[in-house]
């Protein structure tokens, strides 16, 4: 069974409401990954309800900021592109791990994050750019919710100072997280041990 350090970024207690799960498209580049999510997800129902994942773009996404470092298109454009691959890799963890894909933050399984976004509150409407990523629309969600977040990437925090502005200065989450996650209660982490 894989397993998975974990910490705590922002301390509290998980909401009743449950957990939101930005599962680091990067995972997806482990050939073990579906053991390494099941696992995760089964350690995460043993301590509240089922969690709502939000999967980012991985390699998909990262095609995608090529083809635009290459010829940059409007942002606007790139972000909706980006979402739509987070869309793609939803559908594949779903189908991996056997959850249903959802469209609403009210459902527990693996969510659609742009059927989400066409129908999200206006407090989730994102800026339009690369320093905009699933970590940032999976705190949303945990906003919307009330949710606890726990980002799984693939690799744990730097050390030392766990502020958010700091982490998003060294790139372990984007640029526009501390403002997407400001009422986020619970923050944690998982990475693969």
């Amino acid at each position: 069974m894989a397993t998975w350090r974990m910490g705590t970024l922002r301390a509290g207690p998980i909401p009743p409401a449950g957990q939101v799960v930005k599962v680091g498209g990067s995972l997806l580049g482990l050939t073990d990954w579906p053991d390494r999510l099941a696992d995760l997800v089964a350690q995460l129902n043993a301590q509240a309800p089922q969690p709502l994942l939000v999967v980012g773009g991985g390699h998909v996404v990262d095609g995608l900021r090529e083809i635009d470092a290459a010829s940059p298109r409007p942002p606007a454009l790139m972000h909706d592109l980006a979402i739509d691959g987070m869309s793609l890799t939803a559908r594949i963890v779903a189908d991996a791990l056997g959850l249903p894909l959802v469209r609403t933050a009210s459902e527990a399984g693996v969510l659609d994050a742009a059927a989400w976004l066409e129908s999200a509150e206006p407090s989730a409407r994102l800026p339009a750019g690369w320093h905009v990523t699933s970590d940032s629309i999976a705190a949303c969600v945990a906003a919307e919710t009330s949710s606890g977040l726990l980002l799984a990437k693939r690799v744990p925090p730097p050390e030392g100072d766990h502020a958010l502005d700091r982490l998003a200065a060294a790139g372990w989450v984007d640029a526009h997280f501390p403002v997407a996650a400001a009422t986020v209660a619970t923050i944690t982490w998982a990475a693969p041990a």
